[in-house]
């Protein structure tokens, strides 16, 4: 692959092949061979500068339909792991132009550059090397014209004509502020761009079990929660319902926003044909809070995984701790300030809040909490604050709010914890 140098070395490779057909085998006298914007070039001949002169002008880049789509994902679904490095497939559009101040001279440099691309629609990997070898002294290259990797890129370079219609042509040269010069269009195409980077390298496959098993493939439909709850606290069970999961041995638990999956993976407590039920771990310290993806696994006897289903959104809800401590509400100058703690612990670059009836605020700084110990979270609902009363609490960490429970006797139905009284 090409390294970012690509593009400057495409342009030095053309304005070289120009020049070894142009000085001095055309018989034409000097001819400048210039990789400028058009302005540029009328800016010298406004001040008098009139020589014969070819100009390569690179007007746009566009991705190439062919290789845009060659090795993706590039990331695994964690969106950390790097599995792939694709390069960048880059289509370059020229515009060439030739400038003369005699009469005749501009059309037979262009005769004379024309003809040059025509018998060149394919640049060998040897022509690139040899015509790197003197390229422009001011192109990048110039130092060191190999550092580039042109040739030694997979696709080769093709040069191709391109049509611009009048109206293509008139926009150009009018957004670039240039008196228009008799000009052709060209592609080359395809222009490979890569950076060396760590992927991720799989280990060579010993043997291959395939089996072909009878109806639909394992799938996963629903999550089902205790009392259609929005999330599922530390402990709670979860029914996941699917087709074709007799044999699931292992539900995977993944937190896509911390990049991390659960360890050890959760048995489930009964498995059917279309249901996997099993409990959320009772693990504060290492199951945050936020939204999960829950997936059931096929092993074997020695763990090894065999087939995966599809993962299915689960919020594992915190829970606010009623007691032990208790939370602590206080009336101040400022408004009314709230804190109290939760299981699981929080991290502090979570994103927390709390609801009191109508009105939720966002948590205060949480400092990093010691290995084995949940932090204490503070609110403050500013002023005039919270009026006196009961209020039903609701802590949101990562988009899963706790759960919230209630009752229909006595009617009216009506929430029963938690419920914080402001005094």
């Amino acid at each position: 692959m090409s390294t970012a140098l690509g593009i400057a070395a495409v342009t030095a490779v053309l304005e070289s092949m120009l020049n070894s057909v142009l000085n001095p085998g055309a018989n034409l006298g000097l001819v400048n061979i210039s990789a400028l914007a058009p302005d540029i070039v009328q800016t010298s001949l406004n001040a008098g500068n009139n020589p014969n002169q070819i100009n390569l002008f690179l007007h746009q880049v566009t991705m190439n339909a062919a290789w845009r789509n060659v090795d993706l994902p590039s990331l695994s679904p964690d969106g950390i792991t790097t599995l792939k490095n694709p390069p960048l497939a880059l289509d370059l559009h020229y515009l060439l132009t030739a400038y003369s101040a005699e009469d005749g001279f501009a059309e037979a440099v262009l005769g004379w550059a024309l003809l040059t691309l025509h018998q060149n629609p394919i640049l060998s990997r040897n022509q690139i090397r040899s015509l790197l070898q003197s390229p422009p002294p001011a192109n990048p290259v110039s130092s060191d014209p190999q550092r580039a990797g042109l040739a030694d890129q997979i696709e080769l370079l093709r040069i191709t004509p391109e049509t611009l219609g009048r109206e293509d042509m008139a926009w150009i040269w009018t957004a670039l502020k240039a008196d228009y010069r008799p000009s052709y269009a060209f592609q080359v195409s395809v222009v490979l761009l890569q950076i060396p980077a760590t992927v991720s390298s799989p280990l060579p496959v010993f043997s291959r079990n395939i089996t072909v098993q009878p109806g639909p493939p394992p799938a996963l439909f629903q999550v089902q929660l205790p009392a259609n709850q929005a999330g599922a606290a530390l402990g709670d069970p979860v029914t996941l319902v699917g087709q074709s999961l007799s044999g699931v041995t292992k539900v995977r638990l993944t937190n896509q926003r911390f990049g991390f999956q659960y360890q050890p993976d959760v048995t489930p407590s009964a498995v059917g044909a279309t249901f996997v039920t099993f409990s959320v771990p009772n693990d504060p310290l290492n199951l945050p809070a936020g939204v999960y993806t829950a997936s059931a696994l096929f092993t074997d006897v020695s763990g090894n995984i065999l087939q995966s289903t599809n993962g299915l959104a689960l919020g594992v809800a915190p829970t606010i701790i009623m007691s032990s401590p208790a939370p602590t509400i206080a009336n101040g100058p400022t408004g009314t300030s709230i804190t109290l703690n939760c299981t699981p612990q929080v991290q502090p670059q979570q994103d927390v809040s709390l609801a009191m009836g109508g009105t939720a605020v966002p948590a205060n700084p949480i400092p990093a909490p010691p290995p084995a110990s949940t932090p204490t979270l503070s609110f403050l609902f500013p002023t005039p604050g919270l009026p006196n009363g009961p209020y039903v609490a609701r802590l949101q960490i990562d988009g899963v709010e706790s759960t919230v429970t209630w009752s229909a006797t006595p009617a009216p139905p009506h929430f029963t914890t938690p419920i914080l009284n402001v005094p």
